[in-house]
């Protein structure tokens, strides 16, 4: 039986049960909106639901990084469970009335869990994928080595009309030496052109942010 990967704008019909494939609805993956690979074992979306957890077990993830200061919802908090998925959560606020400043030490800290490979594969979403995750794509970016005109364009993409001044300020701002506390216990290593990254902890008893119980 063949499986499906379908597009972002046929999911309503799929929840209705107005799309059919070939073996029928069982065979067909849904991503969670705004989804896509950023890098080797990186990947970014919208809030999956119970629609997207068959496409997200293809992926064998280890991890997921949630930027939301809401609670996982339940039926993903068991399907994380089910799967011996880790979930980093750090409550960045989403609201732009008042703006709220996107805080550089928590994206720094999210960094950390992003670039630590013992986590990858790894998720990371927020609701809609496209303000806050957009803003942590951004910094792993500047850490790339992308030009600033690169990162917005790619913040820009995912974010639609829906693009944040503040957001692109804060990637405009953001300086790659701030996370300089915590290159003393992270090694970076690059092999040869693949650019594969290579991240161990010095020492394993480095301090770890708090992982959420399944």
């Amino acid at each position: 039986m063949g499986l499906v990967i379908v597009e972002a704008e046929e999911e309503d019909e799929i929840r209705e049960g107005r799309l059919a494939a070939d073996g029928g609805v069982g065979s067909i993956l849904v991503p969670p909106t705004n989804f896509s690979m950023v890098d080797d074992g990186i990947f970014r979306s919208g809030l999956p639901d119970a629609s997207n957890f068959r496409f997200l077990e293809t992926l064998n993830l280890r991890s997921i990084i949630y930027l939301c200061p809401e609670p996982y919802p339940q039926e993903n908090v068991e399907f994380l469970a089910a799967n011996n998925i880790k979930l980093f959560q750090f409550g960045i606020n989403g609201k732009t009335e008042p703006p709220v400043p996107m805080p550089e030490d928590t994206i720094i800290e999210a960094l950390k869990i992003l670039m630590d490979v013992r986590n990858h594969p790894i998720l990371i979403h927020c609701k809609r994928g496209k303000h806050r995750t957009g803003c942590l794509v951004g910094c792993f970016r500047k850490l790339q080595n992308w030009c600033l005109s690169s990162v917005k364009d790619e913040y820009r993409h995912y974010a639609g009309l829906k693009s944040r001044t503040s957001d692109l300020c804060f990637l405009e701002s953001f300086n790659v030496v701030s996370l300089r506390q915590c290159l003393y216990s992270i090694i970076y290593q690059y092999n040869g052109y693949s650019s594969k990254r290579r991240l161990l902890y010095r020492e394993e008893s480095v301090q770890k942010p708090q992982i959420k119980s399944m």
